[in-house]
């Protein structure tokens, strides 16, 4: 039977009421346990952010400091005079001004290498200016982009990979485009002049990014983090790069099918490689990779080898970003592999990629580069041999 209209709105009055007495109950007894000391929301006396430890190693102070100034939660209100004193920045105004407080703040310095003493009072500059660039190399929005780190001297392989695996244009119905990432040798590193042979070659070419700065192995680094500064600027387009030596044999067909099949959600975070977990420097002052633990303390983040690497674009642009709150570190590939963690990212490992070389035994079966995607090191001789075995379709790998 309906209910007369009269009494529906009877109802509905008792109802807001009695909601209206219960609002006014609740804030009632609130205010009474407040003003009695019982119970109620307490603030924390301690701060919830605290000062940070000082590290014995100058690096991982460093880092510490640059991640107190991109710290988005840090208590605001911390002034800079609570400060502990050795993260107060004293370095120069001018960050590609030699950093001459650094020798006071490692006590080996004066024993480390020069190539060493170099990177670290230089470690903090980012600018140096293009003495060759290529703006319209990524005009044709490729799929897949080639970047290649070359020295100046090395014409032969440059070439041998521009008539093979980095042949810029189209491969398997798929736009690719290919730079060489170079700086510039010094006289100091008993390298004849060579800038007339270069110019001539990027310009018959239009592939050679070069930058004002010397290329040495510890300058490794800072050849990435411009090529990620000159990516942002200039082919933010490019879905896929693939980062290599210049002495890396690469399967793109193989590169190129494995990317078809991505899927738009799986590339945001795309990035594969010959992947290195649990490391950590080594301390041997005679080794290539000689790290002190008075510049570093602690483990390495996984890294991918730095033979080569594949991953996206648009985790590039996010690398570039990442890559202005990780101090410069004398790896380039374990510095990668920091950017990647600042991101909250590992690389993954792909079994196709090779950067400590395959089986002698191995070395000359055509059918083991069909099915790997990077092997490492491979001369222009090797590279111009193995090429054909790729791409041609006589060979039967059944």
């Amino acid at each position: 039977m309906p209910v007369p209209r009269r009494k529906t709105k009877a109802l509905c009055m008792m109802l807001s009421f009695n909601i209206f007495v219960c609002v006014l109950v609740g804030i009632s007894w609130t205010l009474s346990h407040d003003r009695s000391g019982g119970d109620k929301v307490r603030i924390p006396s301690q701060r919830f952010w605290s000062k940070p430890v000082q590290s014995k190693s100058f690096w991982n102070r460093e880092q510490q400091r640059l991640d107190f100034i991109h710290n988005p939660i840090v208590n605001p209100g911390l002034s800079l005079v609570e400060l502990p004193h050795w993260m107060n920045d004293s370095g120069p105004a001018d960050p590609c001004q030699p950093d001459h407080r650094v020798p006071a703040q490692i006590a080996d310095y004066n024993s480390l290498p020069r190539r060493f003493q170099d990177f670290l009072v230089h470690m903090r500059c980012r600018l140096y200016p293009m003495r060759i660039n290529q703006p319209g190399v990524c005009a044709e929005q490729p799929f897949l982009l080639l970047a290649v780190k070359s020295l100046m001297p090395h014409f032969d392989r440059r070439q041998a990979i521009r008539q093979t695996w980095g042949r810029a244009g189209v491969l398997a119905n798929r736009s690719v485009a290919t730079v060489f990432l170079l700086g510039h040798t010094a006289a100091e590193d008993h390298f004849p002049d060579l800038l007339g042979m270069l110019g001539h070659e990027a310009a018959l070419h239009k592939d050679i990014l070069q930058w004002d700065y010397r290329d040495t192995f510890f300058n490794l680094t800072l050849k990435e983090v411009l090529f990620l500064d000159w990516f942002s600027k200039h082919c933010p387009q490019a879905q896929y790069i693939l980062k290599g030596d210049d002495d890396v044999f690469v399967n793109t067909l193989r590169i190129i099918g494995l990317l078809d099949g991505l899927s738009e959600l799986r590339a945001q975070d795309f990035f594969i490689g010959d992947v290195i977990s649990n490391a950590g420097p080594h301390r041997d002052p005679k080794l290539k990779y000689f790290i002190p633990e008075s510049v570093f303390e602690g483990q390495y983040p996984a890294y991918a080898g730095g033979g080569g690497y594949l991953y996206s674009g648009a985790l590039a642009l996010r690398l570039h970003n990442a890559s202005q709150e990780v101090l410069m570190f004398p790896i380039d590939d374990v510095y990668t592999g920091m950017c990647l963690r600042k991101l909250g990212l590992a690389p993954e490992k792909h079994s196709g990629f090779r950067t400590f070389g395959i089986e002698e035994k191995y070395r000359d079966a055509p059918c083991i580069y069909r099915s790997l995607l990077l092997v490492h090191s491979r001369t222009p001789q090797e590279m111009l041999r193995i090429w054909p075995w790729v791409v041609l379709p006589e060979l039967d790998c059944q």
